[in-house]
């Protein structure tokens, strides 16, 4: 039997999220982490030790330099493109977490900045990769309720600390780009590509967007999307259709549970645990791209985030959330 091509991974920006795809990267088979950057040293080091990364790199040189095959990145996301581009320049695959730029130019200029050098790039988008997501995809083609027609979703958080990056636009924050993310995927993954957005809701002093209302026409139907920072809500989403509908329940983002609603009254459920966190699934999917020298994700294609990240920028901009250089 042929071995699995071994991948090895760069992490810029060990802060919480990449906490979690270390924690997957454990249960993804022939994937390890070669070397760890941030801007705090004494972090740097922490992530390093736990997690037995070889190498905390001194410099963002010293690890694009370093003999690594992928970099995530989960810096905050003023820097998400700027770090993509850089790793990508340097002969890395890029996972970059969500959202993948600030808006649709700064993505267009990875997605090239990719192609030039011949490498994948994909965006860390993990709801579609969990078992239950999955599930139920070929449930509703085995046992319809029809086509689609509208979608609903949101979470609200007011317990995020004040020093939450979220709360400060200089480092692209805001419900919208913090918490929007998600809901945008679930609406253009269900209903198509965007057609109308509307948007109403209030702006902290500091200039990002505290709650948001979304309502959007897609090309199949209607979404109602919503992110709050000064609020609490629990995090579910409504899939509708003419002979039912899906109860996804929360938080949604990290599916277990779902419920399908028939028109003759039937009820199933849904549920399949997940293993690692959930981040490993998606991480297990980019390493098989990458074995199978693929530059662009079937599922979180080039063009899906672009389509996130018009979206998610015609929302805030319309409400008025602008970020410095823009």
């Amino acid at each position: 039997m042929e071995s699995m091509q071994a991948i090895r991974w760069g992490v810029v920006g060990p802060g919480r999220a990449a906490q979690r795809f270390a924690e997957g990267l454990k249960v993804v088979q022939g994937a390890s982490l070669g070397a760890v950057w941030g801007r705090n040293r004494e972090r740097t080091q922490a992530y390093a030790l736990r997690f037995g990364v070889p190498r905390a790199s001194d410099t963002l040189t010293q690890l694009m330099a370093e003999d690594i095959d992928a970099v995530y990145v989960s810096t905050h996301a003023d820097t998400h493109a700027q770090m993509s581009i850089l790793a990508l320049e340097a002969g890395k695959h890029v996972l970059c977490e969500k959202p993948a730029a600030l808006n649709e130019r700064q993505l267009s200029e990875v997605i090239c900045a990719a192609g030039r050098n011949g490498r994948l790039f994909m965006e860390a988008m993990k709801p579609p990769f969990f078992p239950l997501y999955r599930r139920l995809r070929q449930h509703l083609e085995s046992d319809p309720i029809g086509p689609i027609g509208f979608v609903r979703a949101g979470y609200a958080d007011a317990t995020l600390a004040a020093d939450y990056a979220l709360h400060f636009a200089e480092l692209g924050g805001g419900g919208i780009m913090g918490i929007g993310p998600y809901q945008a995927f679930l609406a253009l993954d269900w209903l198509g590509p965007v057609k109308r957005v509307q948007t109403m809701g209030r702006i902290e002093s500091s200039g990002v967007d505290s709650l948001a209302l979304v309502q959007i026409e897609h090309e199949r139907g209607m979404a109602q999307l919503y992110a709050g920072l000064d609020l609490l809500s629990q995090g579910d989403a409504l899939l509708s259709a003419p002979r039912g509908y899906v109860h996804l329940h929360a938080n949604w983002w990290n599916p277990v549970r779902a419920t399908v609603h028939y028109l003759d009254g039937r009820k199933v459920q849904l549920e399949e645990p997940f293993i690692g966190g959930g981040f490993n699934y998606e991480t297990d999917h980019f390493c098989d791209l990458i074995r199978q020298g693929k530059l662009e994700s079937p599922v979180i294609t080039h063009a899906l985030s672009l389509g996130m990240a018009r979206l998610l920028e015609s929302a805030r901009t319309t409400l008025g959330v602008h970020f410095p250089g823009e």
